[in-house]
């Protein structure tokens, strides 16, 4: 998993309240394998129509928001079901961080163990955070994930919480398995133990 430390990047304002992750990657593509392009899938069905022109106004569709990693979300982003997948999308796209006053609860443990941040933020900071995006779609954010603070396009800073083991995690680039092979020699040495003990 890659190292997350800090990320600049223009800022994608998806507004509404409780997009879903059947909206963030529609059913008809769960059926992918982990290593396809889950990124070309991304919010299909809101993006583009059914003849596969892209839908002009949709936020992925605009200018420098084309090539943004970080998302600005309503509340409750990403409801819905516990697909995975959907963050596989997020990520795949290119997005490493979302930003919401609140998540869909599996989603945000879905995320931490793929290389997404969710950050929560009061809905108030993020509405003013959206409306700095859609103002100046070229305006920057910063995640600070060492310094746990997000800096606002208008320069503004806001400290966010996470757990301090996903932090680790995300920091230090370990997956669940990373984690777990990094105690091999302590495993080893418990296999070792337990087999004379019981022998």
């Amino acid at each position: 998993m890659e190292k997350f430390l800090r990320l600049e990047s223009v800022a994608v304002p998806f507004a509404k309240d409780n997009i879903d992750t059947d909206q963030i990657l529609p059913a008809r593509f769960l059926h992918l394998p982990r290593d396809a392009d889950h990124g070309a899938c991304l919010f299909r069905d809101l993006r583009t129509r059914p003849d596969g022109t892209e839908i002009e106004d949709f936020p992925l569709n605009r200018g420098p928001w084309r090539q943004g990693r970080i998302a600005l979300g309503g509340q409750n982003f990403a409801c819905g079901s516990s697909r995975e997948n959907a963050v596989w999308a997020m990520h795949g796209h290119g997005f490493r961080a979302v930003i919401a006053p609140s998540f869909g609860d599996i989603f945000a443990q879905n995320g931490l163990k793929n290389g997404l941040l969710p950050v929560v933020l009061p809905a108030a900071t993020v509405t003013m955070m959206i409306a700095q995006a859609e103002a100046d779609p070229a305006g920057e954010v910063v995640v600070d994930l060492e310094a746990q603070t997000v800096t606002a396009a208008d320069g503004s800073v806001h400290a966010f919480d996470i757990d301090p083991f996903a932090r680790k995690c995300l920091l230090e680039g370990l997956d669940e398995m990373a984690v777990t092979l990094s105690y091999a020699d302590e495993i080893a040495a418990f296999e070792s133990r337990f087999g004379r003990e019981n022998n």
